[in-house]
């Protein structure tokens, strides 16, 4: 068997690790792997291939501000991705996110349609279905065929039409017939989403939960010295892990809370640690401490294992992976649901309350403090391994792919 994985970015970013997780079992397995991706830079791997240029990707990007397209356009760099498709002839396409400007969803899956390719999709967000926003929210138009959307602008980044509808048009048409489809989802929640979907519902559907490397989101046991190299001495200390931080009101992944829990938790003694990139409007209270961007993944594994709770505050994700990383660090969860990551918990380590309930989650967070870490990490480790995952793709291919 030989599998091609696509996505838009390789070894880094949650889902490019993911991606070359499943690749290298596979490779440990004996089974062909081949990997095409496209933004960052170019990987010197056998079998991996990068099928788009940075500025050639730009240029998608300016063009779809002025079609309305996000997942259209990108006709050189699509037809290197399908030559590659053609001569690697994959058993399985293992489709991830086809974001990021470097190829045309529309044509890439009736190419895959076409020639009765075994293709599985794997749903990291909402767009494979939406055709246009990552995140629905609120909004079902999804489920009707947009258009007349009222956050077009905001979702496309479309200049001057809303052409949500043609796009779900299109990518409609594009799965519609495909019976060598299989619809993979990141938690139960976005499965259920999924078969909502009038370009899925006919699908086969099945959820692989995203894995952790477990050989680096342990428990660490070195508190004591990242306690005086962060200077916080004995306080509690409450983590935020995202991909960008902003104090913005309405921001999706809540920013706005986390200064506001530290501002009414100012008087104890709690500190708040931010890790990822931030922008800021307004002066932080002073238990806030913002890291920046953690390119070290056992730095942040450390950081997961020192602190007493991990806080999430996003309005919506598919699944989560500061939870599972959080988790498998032997440090409880508490946050906002959000859809996904209430989905995929282990119920006896986590709590959630109604997303912008700030009463409520300061509640949660206060009693998680009190109660302690006093979990095993054993089912988290068990849970979120990263070759569990691997494994039940493994078991996608050769059963619902029927590839032997």
């Amino acid at each position: 068997m030989k599998v091609l994985q696509v996505n838009c970015v390789y070894g880094k970013g949650s889902t490019g690790k993911l991606v070359r997780d499943i690749h290298t079992f596979l490779q440990a397995e004996g089974i062909e792997s081949v990997v095409c991706y496209g933004r960052g830079e170019k990987v010197a791997e056998a079998g991996v291939y990068k099928t788009c240029g940075e500025l050639y990707a730009k240029c998608n990007n300016l063009l779809s501000r002025f079609t309305g397209l996000m997942y259209g356009g990108c006709f050189l760099s699509t037809r290197r991705l399908i030559n590659v498709i053609a001569r690697e002839k994959p058993d399985i396409v293992h489709l991830h996110c086809i974001n990021g400007y470097f190829a045309n969803l529309y044509r890439l899956t009736n190419w895959l349609k076409e020639h009765k390719i075994k293709t599985v999709l794997t749903l990291h967000a909402e767009f494979p279905y939406t055709a246009n926003c990552g995140h629905a929210l609120e909004c079902e138009k999804w489920k009707t065929g947009c258009g007349s959307c009222p956050r077009w602008r905001q979702e496309t980044k479309s200049l001057f039409f809303d052409r949500t509808h043609t796009a779900w048009r299109r990518l409609y048409d594009a799965y519609c017939g495909f019976d060598r489809l299989t619809i993979v989802s990141v938690s139960p929640w976005l499965r259920g989403r999924a078969e909502c979907s009038p370009m899925l519902k006919d699908k086969r559907h099945a959820v692989v939960l995203n894995g952790v490397d477990t050989a680096v989101f342990h428990p660490y046991d070195d508190a004591v010295t990242l306690r005086q190299r962060l200077g916080i001495g004995d306080a509690k200390v409450v983590l935020h892990v995202t991909a960008a931080f902003s104090d913005a009101a309405g921001q999706l992944k809540g920013g706005s809370y986390v200064l506001e829990l530290a501002r009414r938790l100012e008087r104890e003694n709690i500190v708040f640690l931010v890790a990822g990139p931030h922008s800021l409007t307004s002066v932080p209270p002073n238990n806030v401490r913002f890291l920046g961007k953690l390119s070290d993944q056992k730095e942040l594994a450390r950081l997961y294992s020192l602190a007493d709770v991990t806080l999430l505050t996003s309005k919506r994700e598919t699944f989560s992976m500061p939870l599972a990383e959080s988790l498998c660090c032997g440090t409880p969860v508490v946050g906002f649901r959000a859809g996904g990551p209430e989905s995929i918990a282990i119920a006896e380590y986590t709590s959630f309350t109604e997303y912008g309930d700030t009463d409520a989650i300061e509640a949660e967070l206060l009693q998680a403090l009190r109660r302690g870490k006093a979990m095993q990490i054993s089912e988290a480790a068990r849970v979120y391994d990263s070759a569990r995952m691997a494994q039940n793709y493994l078991r996608i291919y050769q059963k619902d792919c029927g590839a032997l």
